[in-house]
């Protein structure tokens, strides 16, 4: 009888990637820690068979309360949730969707539906891994929870509905212990459960800091009400049942179909040459026509496979500001009031956000104030994703005003 062969688990670290490799009584234990930042750096791959535990930011998580007991049914519901709030998965990337049960009750059934961001350069390890799954999924919690730890350089948080994942959210908090914003994001994330029909009251707050039991749990301290209890991050563990996420190798698919053009475009070219050689055979021409049509007709699909492609992966470009917190219309406004110098005079007129950036409106009874507000928004470092440029101030009746404009950069 053959040994089944052994699983490694690669789990995203507080600071970089790890590895935990199975052990004799079914669990795992860390085998190395501190690894790079991205997944496809990671060398020397254990041999046998690997698991991989996509990272918190990696994943939006979509719970929603189904009209249905019906297993069969949970696909078709999950996905058309997701497209309601305009998330639809690259089709040509692979299986990035999975749902899960989180409760079940007499006429409904609590769903917690992921999707998994299009793996980019570097974000799959170099030996594809047997098995995929989330990391918050790998972490128990007993009853209604709410867990914190830190991934990748950033703290992340996931709720737990009587023991299950219900809902998990990365941030770009990055400081050693939860401070006051990442405690505004929990309880975000609460109330629009709660608007969902999907209330939780945390019974207990689990703080899991890199330094274990020696971390503290700063803002999160009692700030749900519940005392919170730090402590080290549990071992990881495979879920049960395991998910259906299976990236595909974007990479790969594109050469591939590089490949078949060329080969499309050599057939072509050949068949031009045959038919002006044997033109004058009838039979042979009609041959040669034949052919150079199916070839045009498989050129035109792959044409329309690579336009879908194109417009999938753009609209999946238009949640970056729902996915990067710091790009959301109250965070901006947030640092935007923290940038006005203090006891200056300076007042907002109009705040204009758009698409294309920030248009600002500044009054102030002098003018040197505004130079000072333009000048803290460029040293803003949480507004350094945007370029700031500043009209001249303009003097009005009541005082001065001046024109600030933030936008992305362009590429």
């Amino acid at each position: 009888m053959s040994k089944k062969p052994e699983m490694s688990l690669l789990v995203p670290g507080p600071s970089g990637w790890e590895l935990w490799k199975h052990v004799a009584d079914g669990g795992f234990e860390r085998a190395m820690e501190g690894g790079p930042m991205k997944i496809g750096e990671l060398t020397q791959l254990p041999s046998g068979d690997l698991a991989m535990l996509f990272p918190v930011r990696a994943i939006q998580t979509l719970p929603f309360k189904a009209a249905s007991t019906d297993p069969a049914l949970f696909e078709d519901l999950a996905v058309m949730h997701a497209e309601r709030l305009g998330i639809r998965p690259d089709p040509m990337a692979g299986q990035l969707s999975d749902h899960f049960v989180v409760r079940e009750d007499e006429e409904s059934t609590v769903l917690l539906h992921a999707v998994l961001k299009s793996p980019g350069e570097g974000e799959l390890p170099s030996r594809t891994p047997k098995e995929f799954d989330l990391s918050a999924r790998a972490y128990r919690a007993d009853g209604d929870a709410v867990t914190a730890w830190k991934e990748l350089g950033r703290w992340v948080f996931a709720i737990h509905l009587g023991g299950k994942l219900l809902y998990a959210q990365a941030t770009s908090l990055g400081e050693a212990v939860p401070n006051a914003a990442f405690l505004r994001e929990i309880h975000l994330a609460l109330g629009q459960l709660s608007i969902q029909g999907l209330k939780v009251t945390p019974t207990s707050v689990h703080v899991w800091p890199p330094e274990g039991e020696l971390g503290e749990a700063g803002a999160l301290e009692d700030g749900l009400g519940v005392k919170a209890v730090v402590e080290a991050r549990p071992d990881p563990v495979i879920p049960k049942p395991v998910s259906r996420l299976l990236p595909a190798d974007v990479r790969a698919a594109r050469r591939e179909r590089q490949k078949r053009n060329q080969m499309t475009a050599g057939i072509a070219a050949v068949a031009l040459l045959y038919l002006g050689a044997v033109g004058w055979f009838l039979f042979g021409l009609w041959q040669d026509v034949q052919l150079r049509d199916r070839l045009a007709l498989e050129a035109g699909a792959v044409d329309e496979i690579a336009a879908e492609y194109q417009e999938q992966m753009a609209k999946w470009d238009e949640l970056q500001s729902v996915v990067e917190t710091e790009q959301g219309p109250l965070e901006i406004m947030r640092n935007v009031a923290a940038a006005i110098p203090a006891n200056s005079g300076v007042r907002l007129e109009i705040a204009d956000m758009g698409p294309d950036g920030v248009k600002l409106t500044a009054a102030a009874p002098q003018s040197a104030p505004l130079n000072a507000f333009s000048l803290g928004l460029k040293r803003t470092a949480d507004l350094s994703w945007l370029e700031w440029v500043a009209e001249a101030p303009n003097k009005t009746a009541q005082g001065w005003k001046m024109t600030i404009s933030g936008a992305p950069p362009r590429g």
